[in-house]
């Protein structure tokens, strides 16, 4: 179903409060543990959340020029530029972020996408439940099904394939079916490496390795 834009804004807006409250006890070491983003651990992508959160879209197209067009080098930069030396003080910078409406200029989707994406990236390795309205994760990954992985979506891993949402049998795509929780098709969908044995079906392998072969840092950007 189809969020509005105040409705895609509260869900983000509640996912920065509930990650700041998942952090806010973290011990030193656990800063520093990789997350589900290559070469990104939890203190990285953190900054990269609090860049996000500030970016709108003039200083989007300012920093996507200084990076020369690549997104890659810009995400660096934007970690270099909001990381602060104590990862406390980088939390208490996306907390004082929470309610920015900024965007970058993409699809509102993608507001959803980072949030929720980004939240697994740090929960799961750090053994943290996140729990995620549905129907922002259906909206996240829909809008994923339909981009292409050089845009930050997942497109071309899901060709041939039907996905379906254990949950509530919600499907998207034709071709051999894979069947798990919405969430951790989003995070396949998006280039993240899931364990293989939370995906049934005869698609399934196709998913995973598809997954695992073109794991990328950023979902959903412009």
């Amino acid at each position: 179903m189809h969020k509005s834009a105040a409705a895609i804004w509260r869900t983000v807006h509640s996912e920065r409060r509930q990650l700041s409250a998942d952090l806010s006890e973290l011990r030193d070491e656990q800063w520093c543990v990789s997350s589900l983003c290559p070469g990104w651990d939890i203190h990285d992508v953190l900054a990269h959340l609090v860049d996000t959160a500030l970016t709108g879209r003039v200083s989007f197209v300012r920093e996507l020029l200084i990076a020369r067009m690549d997104f890659d080098l810009a995400n660096v930069n934007g970690i270099a530029r909001e990381q602060r030396q104590n990862p406390q003080d980088t939390l208490g910078a996306l907390q004082a972020a929470t309610d920015l409406r900024r965007t970058p200029p993409a699809n509102l989707a993608t507001r959803l996408v980072e949030a929720i994406v980004h939240g697994e990236d740090i929960r799961r390795p750090l053994g943290i439940a996140g729990c995620y309205p549905e129907p922002a994760v259906a909206q996240a990954l829909a809008y994923q099904l339909r981009t292409p992985v050089s845009f930050g979506g997942g497109r071309e891993r899901v060709a041939g394939l039907r996905l379906i949402d254990s949950k509530t049998g919600v499907s998207w795509g034709q071709g051999d079916e894979v069947e798990a929780d919405s969430i951790d098709l989003l995070l396949a969908v998006s280039g993240r490496v899931v364990s293989q044995e939370k995906f049934k079906g005869a698609g399934a392998s196709r998913l995973f390795e598809a997954a695992a072969s073109t794991s990328t840092h950023e979902p959903g950007h412009p």
